[in-house]
């Protein structure tokens, strides 16, 4: 039985990740693509509304999300359609990581030279600001310093680039974002790399057949030049399983008492 859908088909997809002012015109024609090749869709893709409700709602049609959110959250709870491959150098079809960032003058050198310190980070539910941090954290025995939400990956950055956090964790795709789109991404500096987990998943409603929009969205990537697919971080599109972001061990949750970017 398909998921339940208003009287007039699915009418949600939005992909909300890499989604700023200079790649929204590039998911805009990404999208025209895939509904040409699907046959039926929303004229345009949703933006603004919370994340939560687009990725929860029984009329979504097709979307990205982050890793973590999958895998708790929403898992049992939307049906998996694919991955992209970022097409990212060293790293496995399908893969990506964090890097993790300081100012480009701290002195810090390695990971253990920033115990203690404090750390800017987007949401608790981001695979690539906490989860790949905390992770990468436990690894090397290094405790984290006090914690700094903000809200949203530019914003980690611009924290550590003005001093406010000595550093944050960022996925390589938003990375590549920020070096091409955002002055400050000068005053940064990559220090380490964390381990690769699948990246950001493409998801439908629970019960919505994903082959026919696996086909139409690796359809729709061909309107896309490979310039422009490589800085969505979109080369193509895996038939990957749930299970390989099951897998993941979910990150603890980040400390309560932590300042917001309000307090900061």
């Amino acid at each position: 039985m398909g998921a339940p859908a208003s009287a007039n088909g699915p009418s949600i997809a939005a992909f909300p990740m890499y989604d700023r002012p200079e790649t929204a015109p590039i998911y805009d024609r990404l999208w025209q693509a895939t509904r040409d090749a699907l046959g039926h869709g929303p004229a345009t893709l949703t933006r603004g509304p919370d994340l939560w409700d687009i990725w929860q709602s029984p009329d979504l049609l097709i979307a990205q999300t982050c890793g973590l959110p999958f895998r708790s959250r929403l898992k049992g709870h939307v049906t998996l359609i694919g991955t992209p491959d970022p097409g990212l150098p060293d790293l496995a079809p399908g893969q990506y990581q964090s890097l993790i960032v300081v100012h480009r003058d701290a002195p810090a050198r390695r990971f253990a030279d920033l115990a203690g310190q404090r750390f800017a980070y987007n949401e608790a539910l981001s695979q690539s600001g906490w989860a790949a941090l905390a992770a990468h954290a436990a690894q090397r025995n290094t405790p984290l310093g006090p914690l700094l939400q903000t809200g949203s990956h530019t914003a980690s950055a611009r924290a550590v680039a003005e001093g406010r956090a000595a550093a944050a964790s960022l996925d390589r795709v938003t990375w590549q974002l920020l070096a091409a789109f955002e002055p400050f991404a000068r005053d940064l500096r990559i220090l380490e790399q964390t381990e690769p987990t699948p990246a950001l998943p493409f998801i439908t409603a629970l019960g919505r057949d994903p082959a026919p929009l696996r086909a139409a969205l690796s359809r729709g990537l061909a309107a896309l030049s490979p310039d422009e697919r490589a800085l969505i971080g979109f080369t193509r599109l895996i038939a990957t399983k749930g299970a390989d972001y099951f897998a993941i061990p979910l990150p603890p949750t980040p400390p309560q008492g932590g300042l917001t970017q309000s307090q900061s």
